[in-house]
C-alpha cells in the first residue's frame, strides 16, 4: 500500500493544525488596528532571532556553576551509551522490519531540513499576519533555534567526521572533515531538526499530556535514524542534549531581553520616575 507520507508536504498540516488548535484559545484579543504594522513586527522579530542565535554561541561565556555541572553530566551521560553503542545498534536495526511504513516515514521526513522550515516558517508568517502574539514569538523560536543548533551540528559533524554504523567500521572510525556523507554522523541532524520544533513547541502547553505527544512525536525521527543504521545511541543521546540547551536558552533569552509580553514592540517597559521641584512633588509614569 502505498504511504500518505510519499509527499513531505502532507506532514505539514498535521503538525501545524495541532499547534494552532491549541494556542488559538489562548491568543492575546486586542484591537488589530492598534498594533504595529506587519513591516514593523518582522523587523523586530529578525532582529529577535538574530539575537538569539547569537546569545546561544555566547551564552557558554556566561556559564554558572550549575551550568558547568550539567555540561558535565551530558558529556559524562554520552560517555556512558558510547560503551554500548555498537549493542544498542545492531538491536535497533533488527527492529527495522517490525515497523509500521508510516511511522518510518514520518520520521524520515520530519528531520528534513526543507519540511521543518516549512512548518516553522507556516507558525510564525500565522502568527505574524493574525498578529497573534503568542504565537508569533513561538514561531521566531523555532526559527531561530532550528538554525543555531542546525549549524552547530552541521559543523560538528563535519570536523569531528564519526563513520555510520552502516559504513561497518565500528564506533571508533573518525575521518575529520570528509565529504563521505558515510562520515557524518555525530551529532544527528534529523534529530536535532525534529526534537528542537517539537521542544519548542512544547514549552507552550501546561498539560503535561500535550507535552509528552508532542515530545513523542519529536522522537520518532531520531528512532527512525537509529532503526536505519545512520547514528549511534551516541549520536541521538547528545543530539537532544543540545536541542533542549538551544531551545531553553533562545527561549530565556526572548523572555528576558526582548519584549513579547506587550502588544507594541518599541515599547520596552513601564518606568517610573520621582521628580521634586518648587511648589510640586510627584512620581511620573513613562509607557
Amino acid at each position: 500500500m502505498k504511504s500518505i507520507f510519499k509527499t513531505p508536504n502532507k506532514l505539514l498540516p498535521i503538525f501545524l493544525a495541532l499547534f494552532l488548535c491549541f494556542n488559538t484559545t489562548k491568543a492575546q484579543v486586542v484591537k488589530r488596528d492598534s498594533l504595529p504594522s506587519s513591516w514593523e513586527l518582522l523587523k523586530y522579530d529578525g532582529i529577535s532571532a538574530f539575537g538569539g542565535i547569537k546569545n546561544t554561541y555566547t551564552q557558554p561565556l556566561r556559564w554558572k556553576k550549575e551550568d558547568f555541572i550539567t555540561a558535565g553530566a551530558v558529556v559524562l551521560g554520552t560517555a556512558a551509551l558510547y560503551i554500548i553503542d555498537e549493542q544498542s545498534s545492531d538491536w535497533f536495526i533488527a527492529q527495522e522490519k517490525d515497523i509500521p511504513p508510516l511511522i518510518r516515514d514520518i520520521g524520515w521526513y520530519s528531520g528534513k531540513p526543507v519540511n521543518n522550515y516549512s512548518l516553522t516558517s507556516a507558525i510564525y508568517l500565522y502568527g505574524l499576519f493574525t498578529k497573534n502574539e503568542k504565537v508569533r514569538k513561538t514561531g521566531v523560536l523555532l526559527i531561530s533555534a532550528a538554525t543555531a543548533a542546525g549549524l552547530l551540528q552541521t559543523f560538528t559533524k563535519t570536523a569531528l567526521g564519526r563513520a555510520r554504523p552502516g559504513v561497518g567500521e565500528g564506533k571508533w572510525s573518525f575521518k575529520p572533515f570528509s565529504e563521505e556523507e558515510g562520515y557524518h554522523t555525530f551529532p544527528s541532524g534529523h534529530t536535532i531538526l525534529s526534537f528542537t520544533t517539537a521542544y519548542a513547541i512544547g514549552k507552550q502547553f501546561d498539560n503535561p499530556f500535550v507535552k509528552g505527544g508532542i515530545y513523542t512525536l519529536g522522537l520518532i525521527a531520531p528512532a527512525s535514524r537509529l532503526w536505519a543504521g545512520a547514528h549511534w545511541l551516541t549520536d541521538i543521546g547528545l543530539s537532544i542534549a543540545i536541542s533542549i540547551a538551544v531551545v531553553d536558552t533562545i527561549d530565556n533569552y526572548l523572555n528576558r531581553d526582548r519584549n513579547y509580553g506587550n502588544i507594541d514592540p518599541h515599547k520596552t517597559k513601564i518606568s517610573w520616575d520621582f521628580q521634586m521641584g518648587p511648589g510640586r512633588i510627584g512620581i511620573r509614569g513613562t509607557f
